[in-house]
């Protein structure tokens, strides 16, 4: 059902796409856009892993040093019918994990040390089952795609407002389409951007069940995702100084705690909701 909602987001986010470039590009300006936004996306798609482990200063573990971790990593992989993705360490107190790399085979596991420090080997488990089912949906590819349509749309409205700004058009006419290209400017990225929420939202509820099937026990990440909201309201002063906002995406539980408003703008749904999804899955199961 998860996997249905994502298509159709994208299929909505496509269409928005072509409705704003013949609106405001034209054909050629919807060329133009997408073919900028793709380049941009491509990069971040190759190299995000990189770029995002360098943020916290990550370093990968060597099965030495934590084997109990690499075997817990290589078992749900196994179930998920991957390859073993690596593991990595992210020196920072903020307990939350997340996934990175293009596809399977080039695919990152990232643990911090506050998540170490808070939650039962069993939870922690939970959690690894969440974000190698993140590389086994190939999320990072639908973000990527997303990311690219929804940066096309922006650029669409900035090539539209800057050209009528200065297109050179008589005054009345000029008026009135600088008026549309504000609104534009203005409304389009916001649909794109709620759009893309919807996605990742969705990625997130397919996520939490398909990590719940890996690791065969809904109540293991329920109860990790109990004590890493409570960690992230705890420490939210702490986030604003560790966690990079470009990445707060990528992360099991966003760390970062913004107002009422802002949260309908957030990446992730509320936890609550995703915890009383993995408990029905529990009593699905026979485990409640």
């Amino acid at each position: 059902m998860q996997t249905i909602k994502t298509v159709l987001l994208l299929g909505v986010l496509t269409g928005l796409f072509l409705v704003v470039g013949k609106i405001l590009g034209g054909q050629a300006g919807m060329i133009i856009a997408f073919f900028f936004a793709m380049i941009m996306n491509f990069m971040a798609y190759w190299f995000s892993d990189k770029m995002a482990l360098a943020m916290y200063g990550a370093r990968e573990i060597p099965y030495e040093e934590a084997p109990w971790l690499h075997d817990m990593v290589e078992e749900l992989a196994r179930n998920a019918g991957i390859p073993k993705p690596k593991v990595y360490l992210a020196p920072i107190d903020i307990p939350n994990a997340f996934a990175t790399g293009r596809d399977p085979e080039h695919a990152v596991v990232a643990v911090t040390s506050g998540i170490l420090n808070i939650l039962s080997p069993e939870e922690l488990r939970g959690v690894l089952a969440h974000e190698i089912a993140h590389i086994k949906n190939r999320d990072i590819l639908i973000s990527s795609i997303a990311a690219t349509i929804g940066g096309a749309i922006s650029m669409l409205a900035e090539m539209a407002f800057w050209g009528n700004l200065f297109g050179g058009r008589d005054e009345e006419d000029g008026i009135g389409n600088l008026i549309g290209s504000v609104l534009m400017l203005i409304l389009a990225p916001i649909a794109a951007m709620i759009i893309q929420m919807a996605i990742s939202r969705s990625r997130e509820y397919a996520a939490d069940a398909t990590g719940a099937k890996i690791c065969g026990c809904p109540l293991s990440l329920a109860k990790a995702l109990e004590k890493l909201e409570m960690a992230a309201q705890k420490l939210a002063p702490v986030a604003e100084r560790e966690v990079n906002p470009g990445t707060a995406h990528m992360m099991i539980v966003n760390p970062l705690r913004g107002s009422a408003i802002a949260s309908l703008f957030s990446t992730h749904p509320p936890t609550e909701e995703r915890i009383r999804r993995l408990y029905q899955m529990a009593r699905e199961m026979g485990q409640v």
